[in-house]
C-alpha cells in the first residue's frame, strides 16, 4: 500500500509508484511467479489520525508492505502502526536520526539521513575555505536539518549566523546577510518557493562572482536559472539521482515512454526529482526482498488488523531480506545497514558556464573527491575589472623606459608577468594603480589605522594587492592573502669589507699568538729538562776513551748549548747528531718529537689556507654582531613588514635593534629600497631587507654582500579582502603555477637573465680559515707535560739505583754516596767530565780487575776529573 498526501495526489511521486509496479509486472525479471497489487490512499497535511486510520485501512485491506508517507510529522505514525503488526514500512522521508542510535523498528529508508547530508555539507565548506557563512531556513523542520552545522561548524573559525526566512521575508534577510559582508549562504526552503528566494537575490543584485549559495534541496537541476547562467554567480548543491549514468538514462527514456503517465513522472527537462526517484527504488528493494525470501522459504500471508495486536510472523524476515539486498536504481547503489542507507554517494553539482555540472562527488569513506576544482575559481572570460593596487620596487613592478605609453602597458617586473597569467587563468580583467603613500602598510599602534596597500584594501578602493607584500599575522587579521608564490626571510645588506693588507711576518698566522708564546716556552722548558735529566742519569755519563780503561775521566755529551740545539735541531725536523742513551732522557726526546710532529703538522695544513685564501676585514658577521655594535648604523624601510617584525619581536636581540633603530638620529629608515641601498654603499650602514629584493641588489653590485643567514620565514602573497571570492581562485591559479615551474622561470627572467647581472667570483664563505687556538691543539702540550713528568721520575729511579750499587761497592753508607753524587750533579764548573769506576775495556784486553775508586776528590783540570 502507497499513503501519498492529498496534495500530491496524481504527483510524481505517486506516479512513480505506479510505474515501478507496473513495470515489475510487465517484465517479471524480478518476480517472474509474483504479481504485484497496490493500494493508494491520501491523506491531508499535519492530520496524523486520518493517516493512522488510512493505515489501519490498508493493512485490513491485506497489504504486506506500506509505503510512506514522506511527510515528517505523519510518517512515524505509520511507521508506530507498521512496527507494532511487523509490517515492513518503505520510506523516503529524510531521517533526522543518528545513525548510533538503537534502532528496533521495521523501517527501511532510502533517503540519505541529515547526518549523512551534514558531513557533506562540511566537507564541502572546508574546501572552499569558508569563514564566513549564513543559514537560511524557512520552517522549523529546516532548523533541526541544519542546527548541526551551526553546534559544529567544520572549522573553529568560521562564523556561521542563522535566520529564518519565509515569503516574506526572505528580502529582508538577505539585505541583512549583505550588510554583514557576508558572501556564502547555506539556503533550505521549500522547491515551490525557490523562484521567490531567487527574486529577492534579483532585487537586491546579490547574483554576481562575489556570492556562492549552496542549496540543501536535491533538485537543483529543476530550477529555474536563467537569471544566474550569465553573471558567474557561484550556486551548488548535492543531488541523488546520477543523471549522466547509463543507467539512468536509459531507465528515464523508457519511464518517459509510458503512457500517459510517463511525461507527468519527469520535469519538463526530462530530469527526475528525488522524491520520486526515491519512491521508485523503495519499490524495487520490496521487489528484491521479495524474490529473495522466495529462494529461501514461502512466504506466508496472515490477515492483520489494527484491533487485533497480532503480528505477522513472517513479517521481520521480509524485512530481513529486504536489509539486505543490494541492487543498482535511479538513486545510485542501494544497500541497506539497520534499515538505512549504507556508503551512499551524493554528486555535487555546479553552476558553471551558462549549466549545472558534476563537479565531484561525495561518500561516506572516502568523504569529498573534486573532479573539477577549476569550476569553483575559473571565470570564462567576465566583464569583470578588477582595480589592483601595487608599489613600484625592482624588481617586481617597474614603470618601462618606454614613452607614449597607457595604462596596464606602463608597468613591468616579476609580479606584473604573474598578474597577467593568473588573470589569464583566473578570468578577470584588471587596471593597476599605484599606492598614494608607496607603502605596503602597517598598523599605527597609536592611531589603530593601517596604511599603504592594506588601507586601501579595507577603504574598498582596491580588489587585490599585488607586490612584494609579506604575508604577516598583522596583516592576516584584516585582510586575506593567497597562498604565497615566494618564499623569503629577513637578511643584512651591507658593504663587502675590504681586503686584508699583506704583512711581513703573516707566515705566523696559522698560529695564534698564544699557541706561539707556549711553544717558545715549552722549547725552553724541554731543553733544560733534557740537560738536567743528562746529569741525572749515570747512563748518559761515559768515557771518551773506551779503549783506555784506566782513565778516570767520564764525559757527558749534553752540555746546555747541546741540549739547546738537540731540541731546535730536532723541532726543525733537521737532526743534531746527538743521540739520547738514557731511558729519562730518551723519553724527553720522544715527547718532543712528537709534540713537534703535531705543531709541525698543524702549522704546515694552517698555512696553506692562509696563503691562498684572501681574508676580509668584516666588522660584522651576524645580526648578533650587528647589535653589539655602534660604530654602524643600521635601519629597514618604513611602514613594512621588515619594520613590524622587530617592533613586535619577543627576542632580546631585535628588541634591542628596535630600540636602536627608534631612537637613531637621523633616522634609519628609509622610504625605498633604493634609498637603503645608496645608504649602504656610502658606507658604515647596514640594511635589513627582504632577502629576495636583496639577492636582487646582490646580484647587480658586486660591491654589496649579504651578512648571516636568514632572520625569519615568510611568504609574498597577494592581498584581497576579506572574504574575497577572488582568494581561492588565484591561489588555485598560483599552486598550477608552481606545480608548472612557470614562477620559477619568471623568477629566473628577471633577476638573472636582465643581462647586468655583475660576474664576482664565486667565494665559499665557509673557506675562511681561522687560527687555531688552545682549545684546538692544547691536548699536545698536555702530553708533552706527561711526558716531562715521566722522565723527571724515571731519572730520579736511575739515580736512586746508581747511588745504591755504587755505595754497595765503596762499602759506604746509601745517604753519603747519593750525597756525594748529588754535589757532584749540581756542581757548575766542569760539569762534562767526572770520576767513575775504573774497569778494563772488553773490547781492548780481557777483564781482569775493576778498578773501585777513592771517596777523595781529586781537583779538576782544564775541566778533566782525575
Amino acid at each position: 500500500g502507497g499513503i501519498f498526501r492529498e496534495d500530491q495526489k496524481d504527483g510524481s511521486a505517486e506516479l512513480a509508484f505506479k510505474y515501478a509496479v507496473y513495470r515489475l509486472n510487465r517484465e517479471r525479471t524480478i518476480l517472474p511467479n509474483t504479481t504485484l497489487v497496490y493500494d493508494i490512499q491520501y491523506v491531508p497535511r499535519d492530520d496524523s489520525f486520518r493517516t493512522s486510520k488510512k493505515a489501519c485501512k490498508q493493512i485490513d485491506f491485506g497489504v504486506q508492505a506500506i509505503f510512506g508517507p514522506s511527510d515528517p510529522v505523519l510518517g512515524p505514525h505509520v511507521q508506530s502502526i507498521c512496527d507494532a503488526l511487523d509490517i515492513p514500512h518503505l520510506e523516503t522521508r529524510l531521517d533526522l536520526e543518528s545513525r548510533t542510535s538503537a534502532r528496533n523498528e521495521l523501517s527501511i529508508n532510502l533517503h540519505p539521513s541529515q547526518e549523512v547530508l551534514n558531513a557533506a555539507y562540511k566537507d564541502l565548506m572546508r574546501f572552499l575555505n569558508w569563514t564566513k557563512v549564513a543559514i537560511i531556513y524557512e520552517d522549523e523542520g529546516g532548523l533541526l536539518r541544519l542546527q548541526d552545522l551551526v553546534r559544529s561548524p567544520p572549522t573553529s573559525k568560521m562564523e556561521v549566523h542563522i535566520r529564518q526566512g519565509t515569503v516574506n521575508t526572505y528580502r529582508q534577510v538577505l539585505r541583512e546577510i549583505k550588510q554583514r559582508d557576508i558572501n556564502n549562504i547555506i539556503v533550505d526552503t521549500r522547491t515551490e518557493h525557490v523562484h521567490i528566494f531567487f527574486r529577492a537575490v534579483l532585487q537586491l543584485q546579490m547574483n554576481d562572482y562575489q556570492y556562492h549559495y549552496l542549496f540543501a534541496s536535491p533538485d537543483l537541476e529543476t530550477f529555474d536559472l536563467e537569471d544566474f547562467k550569465y553573471n558567474f554567480v557561484n550556486i551548488s548543491a548535492f543531488r541523488i539521482v546520477d543523471a549522466e549514468s547509463n543507467f539512468t538514462r536509459q531507465l528515464l527514456r523508457d519511464m518517459e515512454k509510458f503512457q500517459p503517465i510517463g511525461q507527468s513522472i519527469l520535469n519538463k527537462s526530462n530530469i527526475i526529482q528525488a522524491e520520486p526517484a526515491l519512491v521508485y527504488d523503495s519499490v524495487m528493494a520490496l521487489a528484491h526482498g521479495l524474490a529473495a525470501l522466495d529462494r529461501g522459504t514461502a512466504l506466508r500471508l496472515a490477515n492483520l488488523s489494527c484491533d487485533i495486536e497480532q503480528p505477522w510472523n513472517d513479517g521481520s524476515s521480509l524485512f530481513n531480506y529486504i536489509n539486505t539486498v543490494e541492487f543498482v536504481g535511479l538513486t545510485g547503489p542501494i544497500r541497506f545497514k539497520e534499515g538505512r542507507r549504507s556508503n551512499i554517494t551524493l554528486d555535487l553539482l555546479k553552476l558553471k558556464r551558462e549549466n549545472l555540472t558534476k563537479v565531484g562527488e561525495w561518500n561516506g569513506q572516502s568523504g569529498l573527491n573534486i573532479t573539477d576544482p577549476v569550476a569553483f575559481y575559473e571565470g570564462s572570460t567576465p566583464n569583470i575589472t578588477l582595480i589592483v593596487m601595487t608599489n613600484e620596487e625592482m624588481p617586481y613592478v617597474m614603470l618601462r623606459s618606454e614613452r607614449n605609453l597607457t595604462g596596464n602597458d606602463r608597468y613591468e617586473g616579476f609580479c606584473i608577468d604573474l598578474l597577467k597569467a593568473i588573470a589569464g587563468m583566473v578570468g578577470f580583467n584588471y587596471v593597476i594603480e599605484m599606492v598614494p603613500d608607496k607603502k605596503y602598510g602597517a598598523l599605527d599602534p597609536e592611531t589603530g589605522e593601517w596604511n599603504g596597500v592594506v588601507r586601501q584594501i579595507l577603504e574598498k578602493k582596491a580588489d587585490l594587492a599585488v607586490g612584494s607584500m609579506t604575508i604577516n599575522y598583522a596583516r592576516e587579521m584584516v585582510i586575506d592573502f593567497t597562498k604565497p608564490f615566494m618564499n623569503l626571510g629577513i637578511s643584512i645588506l651591507f658593504k663587502i669589507p675590504t681586503s686584508q693588507p699583506t704583512r711581513l711576518f703573516s707566515f705566523m698566522n696559522p698560529l695564534a699568538v698564544e699557541i706561539w708564546l707556549y711553544v717558545m716556552a715549552a722549547y725552553i722548558l724541554v731543553s733544560f729538562t733534557l740537560f738536567v735529566m743528562a746529569r741525572f742519569s749515570p747512563y748518559e755519563w761515559n768515557n771518551p776513551h773506551p779503549c783506555n780503561g784506566d782513565s778516570d775521566v767520564v764525559e757527558n755529551q749534553f752540555s746546555i748549548s747541546n741540549s739547546f740545539w738537540f731540541i731546535t735541531g730536532t723541532f726543525l725536523r733537521q737532526g743534531s747528531g746527538l743521540n739520547p742513551k738514557a731511558a729519562s732522557t730518551r723519553i724527553v726526546g720522544g715527547i718532543w718529537w712528537f709534540f713537534t710532529l703535531i705543531i709541525i703538522s698543524s702549522y704546515t695544513a694552517n698555512l696553506a689556507a692562509f696563503l691562498t685564501v684572501e681574508r676580509m676585514i668584516a666588522p660584522i658577521d651576524s645580526v648578533e654582531d650587528l647589535a653589539d655594535q655602534s660604530d654602524i648604523s643600521y635601519g629597514t624601510l618604513e611602514a613594512g613588514s621588515t619594520m613590524t617584525f622587530f617592533r613586535d619581536s619577543r627576542i632580546e636581540t631585535y628588541q634591542k635593534m628596535w630600540r636602536y633603530m627608534e631612537s637613531k638620529k637621523p633616522s634609519v629608515f628609509v622610504s625605498t629600497y633604493e634609498e637603503g641601498t645608496k645608504r649602504v654603499m656610502e658606507g658604515n650602514f647596514a640594511f635589513l631587507m627582504e632577502s629576495t629584493t636583496l639577492d636582487y641588489v646582490v646580484q647587480r653590485n658586486c660591491n654589496l654582500t649579504q651578512i648571516g643567514g636568514l632572520l625569519d620565514s615568510k611568504g609574498y602573497g597577494i592581498g584581497t579582502p576579506k572574504g574575497s571570492p577572488w582568494r581561492d581562485r588565484i591561489s588555485l591559479a598560483i599552486l598550477e603555477l608552481q606545480e608548472k615551474g612557470s614562477i620559477h622561470l619568471l623568477y629566473n627572467k628577471w633577476w638573472k637573465d636582465t643581462g647586468d647581472v655583475c660576474n664576482r667570483d664565486d667565494k665559499n664563505k665557509e673557506s675562511k680559515a681561522s687560527a687555531l687556538g688552545v682549545e684546538n691543539i692544547g691536548g699536545v702540550f698536555v702530553v708533552l707535560l706527561c711526558g716531562l713528568a715521566m722522565a723527571i721520575v724515571v731519572a730520579i729511579l736511575e739515580f736512586c739505583w746508581n747511588s745504591k750499587r755504587n755505595a754497595q761497592q765503596e762499602k759506604q753508607s746509601l745517604c753519603s754516596e747519593m750525597g756525594e753524587e748529588l754535589r757532584f750533579a749540581l756542581r757548575c764548573q766542569g760539569s762534562r767530565q767526572r770520576p767513575t769506576l775504573r774497569r778494563s775495556c772488553l773490547r781492548c784486553t780481557p777483564p781482569s780487575h775493576t778498578y773501585v775508586p777513592t771517596n777523595h776528590d781529586v781537583p779538576p783540570l782544564h775541566g778533566v776529573r782525575v
